[in-house]
């Protein structure tokens, strides 16, 4: 997946915002996070994916999922945006949209999707 076809895949979302986080591009709903680009190795943070979800992801795709030290302990997996397919983002991306969104958002964004 390009930066655009990221870029594309989140600003999708309604509400979505685009800021900065440790100096990359970071995207956020009404103020909670949603993800960020890690610029040390072109991963995205994918936040809200469980410990089990992660060994799963990683063992299956280690060309494309990954953690660090720093992510252990978090229920998170990072994954490189250059492998991961835009379809496989969009899914973490609503799954996580879907539970940080304020809900008058999910609710419009639902009526508009029938």
């Amino acid at each position: 997946m390009t930066y655009e076809e990221m870029h594309a895949v989140v600003m999708g979302f309604p509400g979505v915002e685009e800021g900065q986080s440790y100096g990359a591009p970071a995207f956020k709903v009404g103020g909670k996070f949603l993800t960020r680009l890690r610029r040390e190795d072109q991963s995205l943070v994918l936040v809200g994916v469980s410990f089990d979800e992660r060994e799963m992801l990683m063992e299956a795709e280690p060309e494309t999922f990954h953690i660090t030290a720093h992510y252990k302990d978090y229920p998170s997996v990072l994954a490189r945006m250059e492998s991961l397919h835009p379809g496989s983002f969009r899914n973490f991306i609503e799954r996580r949209w879907r539970h940080v969104a304020p809900k008058k958002l999910v609710k419009a964004y639902d009526a508009e999707q029938a």
